[in-house]
């Protein structure tokens, strides 16, 4: 098949074992499916945003009261994610994932958000770093003292955070429009490594950033039973943590965990993002000024109660 997905960046010649027909096929059906929908609810944001900028404040919503009172469950969290006391980040770049996985650390999480610049070569050399350590191939040689680094036999284990819903990767088109960066960075790491993880007894694990409503979270569950679907996987085997790190997404904590039910592990705090985006959200609002960021911390009266309520709804749920 000839794909219709096309790359308009340069490629050096190992980035063809990556960007295949088929995987760009791949890419191809999500984009197909799902990106007319997430359109929709970034364009929503900026209705909301606008209802914000005009007096109104965020709160629980109402319609989805039923959700929030009813007695319902998350799926069960699968083994390897079960102790997650010591989780730590960084950039996908080959020295950095091989120490991150030999740290000692319960679990990794490789970031193609918010620690990684978004050049055509980080990501793609990110991808291919991630595929090798997947495939427990990955090395690196230091070019300046000649040190050799590889994986130790026991690494952490391994989670992806893709890019949010509101970016687009500009080298990758369908039908003359750039790609969405979520899709292509769960695209490319779910099709080439989804397998291989499973027959290692373990899984494609994914952090979910920047999430401002409960049906963003719906769409990336739809996002994800399609790939079931297409990659011949049980429903719900991609498995997912969500980062609580804007506001209006504070206020839908069951919703988002009911929207990913069967796939979502966790809920994590995001400091940094969160204060961002409460200055962002109430920007009009003369009351909710804030002081110099290194006066925000997380005994702030409003931090502690997010982070409360976050921990609250997951044990609940």
């Amino acid at each position: 098949m000839t794909t219709l997905v096309k790359v308009t960046a340069p490629t050096l010649d190992g980035d063809a074992t990556l960007l295949t027909p088929e995987a760009l096929d791949f890419l191809g059906i999500l984009q197909r499916r799902f990106d007319g929908r997430r359109r929709e609810l970034l364009a929503a944001r900026e209705d909301r945003q606008a209802r914000f900028d005009a007096g109104v404040l965020p709160d629980f919503l109402p319609e989805t009261i039923a959700i929030r009172t009813a007695a319902w469950k998350v799926a069960p969290t699968p083994r390897d994610l079960l102790d997650r006391r010591v989780e730590i980040t960084g950039p996908p770049d080959r020295k950095m994932v091989i120490n991150a996985l030999n740290s000692g650390a319960s679990c990794f999480m490789a970031d193609f958000e918010d620690s990684t610049s978004p050049t055509w070569r980080n990501v793609i050399d990110g991808q291919l770093a991630l595929r090798d350590a997947v495939n427990g191939t990955l090395a690196f040689t230091d070019p300046a003292s000649g040190k050799h680094y590889a994986l130790g036999p026991e690494p952490a284990v391994l989670m992806v955070r893709p890019r949010g819903w509101h970016l687009d990767e500009a080298h990758v088109q369908l039908g003359g429009r750039p790609v969405s960066a979520s899709l292509f960075d769960f695209g490319l790491y779910a099709f080439h490594n989804v397998a291989s993880l499973r027959r290692k007894g373990t899984g494609a694990y994914f952090y979910l950033p920047k999430l401002e409503h409960h049906e963003e979270a719906r769409l990336w569950d739809e996002v994800m039973a399609a790939a079931e679907e297409a990659l011949d996987l049980p429903i719900g085997s991609l498995k997912v943590t969500v980062l609580i790190e804007t506001l209006p997404a504070a206020f839908q904590l069951h919703e988002i965990l009911f929207a990913l039910q069967r796939r979502v592990v966790g809920l994590n705090c995001g400091r940094w993002d969160y204060i961002f985006s409460t200055i962002k959200t109430l920007r009009e609002h003369a009351g909710a000024l804030l002081p110099d960021r290194g006066q925000v911390g997380m005994t702030a009266p409003f931090m502690d109660a997010y982070t409360r309520l976050v921990v609250q709804t997951c044990h609940r749920r």
